[in-house]
């Protein structure tokens, strides 16, 4: 029988003498700091990925770089025990993962243009085709180029679907759509449809035997059976592309907006203003954060359609798949559903708060906004602890909490940040609306 592996842990080694810690890695002695110290290593994932492909294309910040250095040392090598401090570090994280995320922002319009709203069909195209999933915007850039002319349709999927909103990348005519919807149908998927697959970043699964010899990773990105693209020469994946049989022209089910960004969001401002002074606007609902395969993500779902039609909503990142084939119409022009992108264009819902704010000459928090966020993984949990360092309080969370989110953390967050569980979405209607 293989012996149970054990973490050893400096606190447990002080109290029984040098053996390893008896909890498999979450100290018994100090539960709570051991959580927070996950948590921060968490936040961390996401702002390194932040900062990550801000670099793919020629962006850093040395700030965000230090702060990486330190906090990692901080939690990786035990050398922090008190709770209070690291929940500090935590609201650090958040405000560094600010800068990451506003230099993502800065290195994708410049590379690509500022996104503007743009329809995007969910069906197949006739022909041979590449579904490209994950968040690396400079790899599909690269793969579109490669593939002008070859007669290959390229597919977004998942957290790749708001790259149809950039005109750098629209300007390819076989950029044709988007399949799918959040991280966890890849197998379904992908098994579904004979094409090339690439994964540019996580959020990538292991893949099943249908399609492993046609799934290719690049980047940080690697899986078993997968083959794996150094740089950006994608020969490999489209010679695979080719030899497969065509897909059929299929209509999709829906067809999805996105490339709202802050400039095309804040032109509507004086509009926006003149709606919520005669009450055609009562409330702006943000729904968005990291997916998960589980029916009671289905709420978000439930609490939009119960929603008033004076209220708009606002989507970010994978979550938007449980809203955005909703058909919410508009309010005298101004769209009811405007989805701002992937997770990393947070930085984007935040300027346009800034932006309302001071269209209506009040602070961020006195807006009537509301905030409802899945949370399961890294990046989500950065964007957590940025919405908190800006000083938002009351956010509404779950369903799912993250296994290192003990009594005494769910604690802090509700007393000290006022932080709300979510529950029935038809009982926190009301508070949600204010």
């Amino acid at each position: 029988m293989t012996p149970e592996l054990k973490m050893f842990c400096y606190q447990c080694a002080q109290a029984t003498g040098g053996v390893a810690c008896t909890q498999s890695g979450v100290c018994g002695k100090v539960p709570t700091v051991a959580r927070l110290q996950d948590n921060i290593k968490y936040a961390l994932m996401g702002i390194s990925a932040y900062a990550y492909h801000a670099r793919e294309l020629g962006k850093a910040d040395p700030e965000v770089d230090s702060f990486l250095a330190r906090a990692l040392y901080t939690v990786l090598t035990n050398v922090n025990f008190d709770a209070e401090s690291l929940v500090d570090l935590a609201v650090e994280a958040g405000r560094v993962n600010l800068r990451a995320m506003k230099l993502l922002k800065e290195a994708h319009i410049e590379a690509y243009g500022e996104p503007v709203p743009t329809q995007v069909p969910t069906g197949t195209v006739e022909g041979k085709a590449i579904i490209v999933t994950g968040h690396g915007l400079k790899a599909l850039e690269e793969l579109l180029k490669q593939t002008k002319g070859a007669g290959i349709n390229v597919y977004t999927h998942s957290e790749m679907l708001p790259a149809h909103g950039y005109p750098g990348l629209k300007k390819y005519p076989h950029l044709v759509g988007n399949l799918g919807k959040a991280w966890y149908d890849q197998r379904t998927l992908f098994a579904k449809y004979p094409a090339a697959i690439l994964a540019t970043s996580n959020c990538a699964l292991i893949p099943q035997e249908e399609y492993r010899d046609r799934m290719f990773t690049t980047g940080t990105v690697r899986l078993p059976g997968a083959r794996h693209i150094e740089g950006y020469d994608f020969s490999p994946v489209i010679e695979v592309a080719l030899s497969l049989p065509d897909l059929p022209e299929e209509p999709g089910g829906a067809t999805l907006t996105t490339g709202f960004s802050e400039r095309a969001v804040l032109s509507l401002a004086p509009k926006i203003k003149e709606l919520v002074q005669a009450g055609e606007i009562k409330r702006f609902l943000l729904v968005g954060g990291c997916d998960s395969p589980t029916k009671r993500n289905e709420y978000y779902r439930e609490l939009v359609r119960a929603l008033p039609r004076e209220t708009v909503v606002l989507t970010l990142a994978c979550g938007k798949f449980r809203i955005n084939d909703l058909d919410l119409g508009e309010i005298e022009g101004i769209p009811r559903l405007i989805d701002l992108g992937q997770c990393n264009d947070a930085i984007v819902a935040v300027e346009i708060a800034q932006g309302l704010a001071e269209l209506f000459g009040v602070e961020v928090t006195e807006l009537p906004l509301s905030l409802v966020l899945m949370w399961m993984e890294q990046k989500a949990v950065a964007i957590l602890w940025s919405l908190l360092d800006l000083g938002f309080r009351g956010i509404y969370l779950g369903p799912v909490l993250p296994p290192w989110a003990n009594e005494d953390i769910v604690r802090v967050l509700t007393e000290k940040y006022h932080v709300r569980l979510i529950g029935d979405p038809r009982g926190d209607l009301v508070p949600i609306l204010g």
